[in-house]
């Protein structure tokens, strides 16, 4: 079954003024849906970064995957897997997310496009076999996979521009009151049963108390998690740890509080010398197999946060679940603005994971019904689950009117890549730039 088309659709959607330490979301998020079609006339679909990069990427690889069978991947990840070595040696710069937002980091791009074609592949296999995707990956954990309702500090406005903007469904979020607030909401319409803060933004004091105000509203049976994206010093990171001692533990943790594995490895230390087992989690300071092993040693991450879109796919993803559980650390799986097609793919490759035993990250709830793309419409979760549906492939179909309507938005759009830095001295502060650590 060989690949005969390959079609790249770039789209915008809309995306709400929500913030974290790279500095602000633009009013619309861009993605790519890449579509494959055999020589028996299955097509597999696929949800990937958006903008001129990864598009690039991908037409860069055209002329391998055209021709490809869809169940011989192997060789496609060789060669990429050569030239990344390749074009590593003397290059400056590093394969974390530590400065880079995810999708903008040129040492992960092979991943990235070897993971957008393997998803497409493996839909188009379940097609043709007549089974989920997850299935196989050797099988499923569980049918349904939990995720957690994440909270985003944000100024008021539902994204989108002019004629197109959207309604503030959660409205300004910059207290601890309004946090709690769009906790509720979530939780109430999703059914979420873990709760995670994007930190990283205001004083740590500030956001100390919003995970307190957090536990008092929801109580010790709702894990509680924080992430600052690195905003922290060594310092400030000991100091919120001490302070949530109670909050962040039964099911919770701290995500990368400050920059490098070093660094999470000293907060870790000197956490445990008075008695603080809190977790560490990291998307940032780990993100590839090799960052793993020093994680380990050093004891800074005892929780890796994969992603299928920059690890390689899904296959990758039940490789590092084996290992993670080979090496006792735990897994659960980070987020970006998606749609149907990547919630279905992240949800598969989570259900093929025995060791992922915390709630998935999903910025699900901050894209809008008005934007998807998936036929049917918006993708369900049951008491805070996404179940696996008993369909082939993602077990979702492209709704190409839909796609059409947000190519054309993309289209009009100014820019052609994620700058959040740039967002916020457009809209925020004309001086504002990333700084770490900021506190």
């Amino acid at each position: 079954m060989r690949i005969v088309s390959l079609k790249l659709f770039p789209i915008a959607i809309a995306d709400p003024p929500i913030r974290s330490s790279y500095g602000l979301h633009a009013p619309y998020a861009i993605r790519t849906i890449v579509e494959i079609e055999t020589d028996e006339g299955i097509k597999g679909i696929s949800e990937t970064y958006g903008g001129e990069g990864p598009m690039a990427q991908l037409e860069a690889a055209r002329d391998q995957i055209i021709g490809m069978d869809v169940m011989q991947r192997m060789g496609l990840w060789l060669d990429f897997e050569k030239r990344a070595a390749e074009e590593a040696k003397g290059a400056a710069g590093d394969r974390s997310q530590t400065w880079h937002v995810p999708g903008e980091n040129p040492m992960d791009r092979h991943t990235r496009t070897f993971a957008a074609v393997e998803i497409a592949c493996l839909d188009a296999m379940g097609k043709a076999l007549n089974k989920p995707a997850c299935d196989l990956l050797g099988g499923r954990a569980r049918d349904a996979v939990p995720f957690s309702a994440y909270l985003f500090y944000k100024h008021a406005g539902g994204g989108g521009l002019g004629d197109d903007e959207r309604e503030d469904e959660y409205g300004e979020g910059l207290t601890p009151e309004a946090m709690v607030r769009q906790a509720r909401q979530m939780i109430d319409f999703y059914g979420f049963e873990e709760i995670k803060l994007k930190g990283g933004v205001l004083d740590p004091d500030e956001e100390i108390e919003t995970i307190k105000a957090l536990r008092r509203a929801f109580g010790p049976k709702v894990p509680l998690r924080i992430d600052p994206n690195c905003a922290w010093s060594v310092d400030t990171s000991v100091k919120v740890g001490e302070s949530l001692v109670e909050e962040l533990s039964d099911g919770g943790y701290l995500e990368d509080p400050c920059a490098g594995l070093d660094g999470m490895g000293e907060v870790r230390r000197r956490l445990l010398a008075q008695g603080i087992p809190t977790p560490f989690a990291s998307n940032v300071a780990v993100t590839h197999f090799r960052h793993i092993p020093e994680a380990y040693k050093l004891d800074a991450v005892q929780i890796v946060l994969s992603d299928p879109h920059y690890w390689g796919g899904l296959r990758a993803q039940t490789l590092l679940d084996h290992f993670c559980g080979v090496l006792g650390m735990g897994v659960s799986m980070h987020s970006n603005n998606h749609l149907g097609v990547s919630l279905m793919a992240m949800s598969h490759a989570a259900a093929a994971c025995p060791n992922l035993h915390y709630a998935c990250d999903t910025h699900y709830p901050w894209q809008t019904e008005r934007d998807e793309v998936v036929v049917g419409g918006r993708i369900k979760f049951e008491k805070g689950c996404v179940r696996i549906p008993d369909k082939p492939g993602l077990g979702v179909e492209l709704d190409y009117d839909q796609v059409a309507r947000l190519g054309e938005r993309y289209a009009k759009l100014p820019y052609r890549k994620r700058d959040d830095e740039a967002e916020m001295r457009k809209r925020v502060d004309p001086n504002w730039k990333r700084v770490l650590p900021r506190w």
